[in-house]
């Protein structure tokens, strides 16, 4: 740990003209006197650590003093950042700038720690697609993370239910989705989400955009997914839930669905079911939802699906009898 501190240290001193002992103590998370210890540890190392004395003093780093990491090229600093993600690299054509980047990485580490790389990946990886299908990444999956990485405009051809569509856009950033690529760009004056393998061209254009610094992606992204999940629950259905049903609820529908229903009935049926109304996609998607709650949920309004459920019972009774 002490190493790490360290190096992060030098890295924040070389980031700035000078910084006073609370500042890093601060940054560090550690005590004033720590810092000082550190500090006459660098120095003894041949970092050329020099502390100010006085009430404006602090440290900073003497000689025009640089670690061998900025070495790193910007495509390799930024592919770094997904190094735990190694099929979303290679999707996106960076695998050889990550394996770049590590290899620096690890040459301007101190003896004791060349091995970290090694050591992460043997006990961290990212499994992002989801269960029973493999993955298919998008042909042009590279362009436009060439694009994104650039901040290039481009000209896109988008399959839709109603045909092709062509637009110019700005593309702010890339998200994977249990194994699912999305664009979110900007089109004119709107942020939108594109599946990526629903692309049928891109041209990558030499105009770059200027990026609205606002754009915060996780929190874009956060949103339209919490409305996208809302905009598909389009009718509802009235059930009733064991404890046992409201517990396994959230693992059988949308998790949006569920919230929303609950909050709704927030008493029970007396001590025992609880009978809430619950957003749904359509009937038939409730009812292959449902059917996993089994005899955990009365479905009581529609009539159709709660003759469905009955009828299904039924036949389970037959088949079991």
């Amino acid at each position: 740990m002490r190493a790490a501190r360290l190096i992060k240290m030098v890295l924040l001193l070389q980031s700035r003209p000078s910084m006073t002992g609370s500042e890093l103590a601060g940054e560090l998370e550690v005590s004033e006197r720590t810092v000082a210890r550190d500090a006459q540890a660098l120095s003894e190392a041949g970092v050329p650590v020099h502390a100010d004395r006085g009430r404006v003093g602090g440290y900073r780093l003497v000689g025009g003093y640089r670690t061998r990491l900025t070495g790193l090229a910007r495509h390799e600093a930024e592919a770094l950042f997904l190094s735990g993600l190694p099929s979303a690299l290679r999707e996106m054509g960076l695998d050889d700038a990550a394996s770049a980047a590590r290899l620096k990485v690890s040459a301007a580490l101190l003896p004791s720690l060349r091995d970290a790389s090694h050591s992460a990946a043997r006990r961290f990886h990212l499994d992002a697609p989801g269960w029973y299908h493999d993955p298919v990444a998008p042909e042009l999956l590279p362009a436009v993370a060439e694009a994104v990485w650039d901040d290039r405009l481009v000209r896109a051809r988008y399959r839709r239910s109603s045909g092709e569509v062509e637009r110019e856009l700005a593309p702010y950033g890339l998200v994977l989705k249990a194994g699912v690529w999305y664009l979110c760009a900007r089109a004119g004056e709107d942020f939108r989400v594109y599946r990526i393998d629903r692309f049928t061209a891109v041209a990558v254009s030499e105009t770059r955009f200027v990026r609205d610094e606002d754009f915060d992606l996780p929190r874009f992204w956060e949103e339209r997914a919490a409305q996208f999940a809302r905009s598909i629950l389009r009718t509802e259905v009235t059930v009733r839930l064991s404890e046992e049903g409201v517990r396994r609820l959230p693992h059988a529908v949308d998790r949006a669905a569920t919230d929303e229903a609950l909050a709704g009935a927030a008493s029970p049926d007396g001590d025992g079911p609880r009978t809430v109304v619950l957003p749904v996609e359509s009937l038939e998607v409730a009812y292959v939802q449902l059917l996993t709650l089994g005899p955990e949920v009365e479905v009581l309004a529609p009539a159709a699906l709660r003759e469905r459920m009955a009828d299904t019972a039924e036949r389970l009774r037959d088949l079991y009898r």
